[in-house]
This record gives structure tokens, C-alpha cells and sequence, in this order.
């Protein structure tokens, strides 16, 4: 049994553990927020978590690399590593029919404390690449209210520090936070949010769940209740109408401006490169709360981003090609995609054909995917050499390669235009009914 459904389960309650564990990495030595602190964190990426004691001009110790690795995460949620993303896609399918919605209290963890002044600047918000426009915060669940139908809506958007009170914000086209921001902002009115620093692994992952399993009319806030087993606490705000996480470490309370645009990075983004500067949304804070003796927590854009979106999207990118393509029997989104833009799909042909058609479900479920290999049921698609393998025999270009031009894609690839870029399907499927020379050769297993 993992500790999720444990009394009281929060991000502290994941540090103790991983210290028991000794699957912690403690820095105790002082370190700077701006560059040094990611310089040495990213050490460890793939491996522990590493939680850094002693910060430059601040109390607060910060905590990264919490997603980096499935066996951790698995671990926590005390199943076997390849079950987590179907425990989300159940968890969401579970949610959507029956959804256990949160309740609100007035007191909790992280209103224990409020900042008096106001200042962002107190906070260890880490500078993570030399070339980025400022501190970011870049794990905080952003929590807004539709302006028509009061529904909560959770995601988590990159926030740049800009002043004391003050910060800049990317807002995805087609995400659930810009349309809110769109309707507010043509009445002339701000949205209210709360960016919700140091939640529990259950809120961080309701709140990247795709758009396609969280419908605009629900509170994905509801996924983060069924996995905890319990509705998850929520905190009324000092100053603005909708509510923070009652278990996170840090609130900041704001508005996003209506017409108000004001510079935005660079940010190196999930894909490797700098996303490049521009004029972007606004927060004016109104409030920060914080618990008692908090902790900062902030990820880097690599293997966090590469899990927790797969982790997320695979489940049930594979439910809906399924739909369609009964054979498929897994989908992978392999790091070497950033999580968003490759997947490998297995499947167990029954008809030549299909596997052409479950390519092409793919990027109909998830329209960010610009390349998609499917392969058979004797290939381990979470080995690269294997997939490789595959493409290498069983792969032909001139007939196995599917060109799509001009589809919707992911507007922080380099390669997109204005959201708009090409995708290749590959399949690297063996001919049916498999011919002999196709058979693949396996030694004889000993007991």
C-alpha cells in the first residue's frame, strides 16, 4: 500500500517518506536560486529527488525532481510502475461518471501564515537556465472559476516573477484557463486565480490530465479526490473568489489583468530550447499564505514534464484508439518525444490495416503527437533498442511511411507554425499473417 491514502497526505508527507526511504538527495550546503541551484539538482535527474536545505537569501529549503522518476511516483502510490497510467485513466473515467467533488474549509496548512507585505521576492523561486527572462514558478497548479458557470478548472502554466506583486504568464491556446480568460476579458473583468505551490502528487497530476478526459462542464479538481480515496481540502481566498489547495505549501492569491500584456521570458521549455519572449498575461498578486514552515517546490523542464505528461496522456491516448482499433493492447510516450510529441503504439494484429488506422487515431486523441510508430505485441515498447529493432525489419519507407500535413500540433515545438506542423506514422508492424521469415527468434526460457 502506498501512502496516498494516508491521513493527511501532502508534499511533506512524500519528503519524509523518500528520507525513510533513503531515496531522498539532501544539498545541505548553501546554494543560489538563480542557476546554481537547477546546475546541480539536474545531477540527479532520472534518479532521487533532491531537496536542497539551505537557499541563498531565503528560510525556505526547495524541493525538485519529485516526477523524474515512475518507480519513485509508483512507490508512493504503492502500485507497480506500468499500472500508473491506467490508475489515472481509471481514476478519470471513475471521476467523470461518478465524481467526488471537493470541500471547502476556511483554515488549513497553507493559510496558516499571510505575508505581510506582499512580496514575491521572499520567495526561493529558482532561475533555472542562464538564458530565462526571470525566476519561474513552473510546478504551481493554477486554479481559476469558468465566469459563467463558477467550475474549477486546475492547470499548471509557467508564471514568471516580474515584481514584488507582479507576474507574467503563458496561456496555451485550446487549454481550459485561456477560454476562461477569453470570456472574462471580453466583459472587461479580470480572472481570479490561486498558483498553488507544493501540492500533493494527486492535485500536480489532476491538473495536466488532457482535455480530451476533463471536460470544460467538470472540476478536474475531482480526479485529485478519487485518487487521495477522500475529497481533496480546499481553502477559501482572502482576497479573490475562488480557492486554493489547502495542503500546498505556498498560495499566491491574483488576477489575471484584462489587456494588460507585459514582457515573458525566454523560458527554456520541455522541448530542450529557449521558448522565445514575448507580450504575455498578467498577474497582479493580492495575497500570498503560506504553512508554518513550508517548503518551495519547482521541477525541471526534462523527465518531470516527460512523466507526468505521459503519465497522464498514455492511458488514455490507448482507451480511445482502443475505441476504434481493438487490437491495440499499450501506448508508451517515450522521453525522446518531451512527452508530448512521440508515441509507440503495440498492438496485436488480427487484420492487415489496423495498424495504419491506430496511427491515425493517434493524432486524432492526441493532436500534440508529430510522430507515431506502432509495432507488434513482441516488441517492448518502453525499450528504444526494441522499437528500433522493429523500425530497422519491419519498417518499409516506401510503403509504411504516412505523411500528414498542415494538422494541429503543440505551439511550443520549434517546428510548429502558429500551431500548425506535419506528422509521420511509421509502422513497423510485421506483414499478416506473419510469414516465417518474420518469426522472431527467442531462447528457450528456463525456469
Amino acid at each position: 500500500m502506498g501512502i496516498v491514502q494516508t491521513e493527511g497526505f501532502d508534499l511533506n508527507t512524500c519528503v519524509e517518506y523518500l528520507k525513510e526511504k533513503g531515496r531522498l538527495q539532501l544539498v545541505e550546503e548553501e546554494v543560489d536560486p538563480r542557476h546554481q541551484l537547477a546546475a546541480l539538482a539536474v545531477k540527479f535527474e532520472g534518479r532521487e529527488p533532491v531537496l536542497f536545505t539551505r537557499v541563498k537569501n531565503s528560510s525556505y529549503p526547495v524541493l525538485a525532481g519529485l516526477y523524474w522518476n515512475r518507480d519513485i511516483l509508483a512507490e508512493i502510490f504503492g502500485i507497480p510502475k506500468l499500472k500508473l497510467p491506467h490508475l489515472i485513466r481509471e481514476t478519470v473515467l471513475k471521476w467523470r461518471s461518478s465524481p467526488v467533488e471537493p470541500t471547502v474549509v476556511d483554515s488549513g496548512p497553507a493559510n496558516q501564515v499571510e505575508m505581510r507585505p506582499r512580496d514575491l521576492g521572499v520567495l526561493p523561486v529558482p532561475t533555472h537556465f542562464p538564458e530565462d527572462g526571470g525566476p519561474y514558478f513552473l510546478s504551481s497548479v493554477v486554479i481559476a472559476r469558468d465566469p459563467d458557470t463558477g467550475v474549477r478548472n486546475a492547470s499548471v502554466n509557467r508564471c514568471m516573477v516580474s515584481g514584488s506583486s507582479r507576474l507574467t504568464m503563458l496561456m496555451d491556446s485550446g487549454r481550459h484557463l485561456r477560454d476562461y480568460y477569453e470570456r472574462a476579458r471580453s466583459r472587461g473583468e479580470a480572472l481570479e486565480i490561486t498558483i498553488n505551490n507544493g501540492v500533493d502528487p494527486t492535485v500536480y497530476l489532476a491538473s495536466v490530465v488532457p482535455p480530451s478526459s476533463a471536460p470544460l462542464s467538470m472540476d478536474e479538481l475531482g480526479i485529485a479526490s478519487g485518487l487521495l480515496g477522500r475529497p481533496l481540502q480546499l481553502l477559501r481566498s482572502k482576497t479573490v473568489n475562488v480557492e486554493g489547495v489547502a495542503n500546498s505549501q505556498f498560495i499566491v492569491e491574483g488576477r489575471i489583468l484584462p489587456d494588460t500584456m507585459e514582457p515573458e521570458g525566454p523560458c527554456a521549455e520541455v522541448t530542450g530550447y529557449y521558448a522565445a519572449s514575448g507580450e504575455r498575461w498578467v498577474v497582479e498578486v493580492s495575497a500570498i499564505t503560506c504553512r508554518e514552515d513550508p517548503l518551495f517546490h519547482t521541477l525541471l523542464p526534462g523527465k518531470e514534464v516527460f512523466n507526468s505528461v505521459g503519465l497522464t496522456g498514455e492511458a488514455n491516448v490507448c482507451a480511445l484508439i482502443q475505441s476504434q482499433v481493438p487490437e491495440v493492447k499499450n501506448v508508451y510516450f517515450p522521453h525522446g518525444g518531451c512527452g508530448f510529441y512521440q508515441a509507440v503504439i503495440q498492438l496485436e494484429k488480427r487484420t492487415e490495416g489496423s495498424q495504419k488506422n491506430a496511427i491515425m487515431a493517434a493524432f486524432a486523441a492526441f493532436p500534440s503527437l508529430r510522430v507515431v510508430t506502432a509495432v507488434d505485441e513482441d516488441v517492448d515498447i518502453y525499450d528504444p533498442e526494441d522499437v528500433d529493432w522493429a523500425v530497422s525489419t519491419r519498417f518499409d519507407p516506401d510503403r509504411d511511411l504516412i505523411i500528414v500535413r498542415d494538422a494541429r500540433s503543440h505551439e511550443l515545438n520549434p517546428m510548429s507554425r502558429d500551431g500548425i506542423g506535419s506528422k509521420m506514422g511509421i509502422d513497423a508492424t510485421a506483414p499478416f499473417p506473419r510469414p516465417q521469415h518474420f518469426k522472431r527468434a527467442s531462447y528457450l526460457r528456463q525456469e
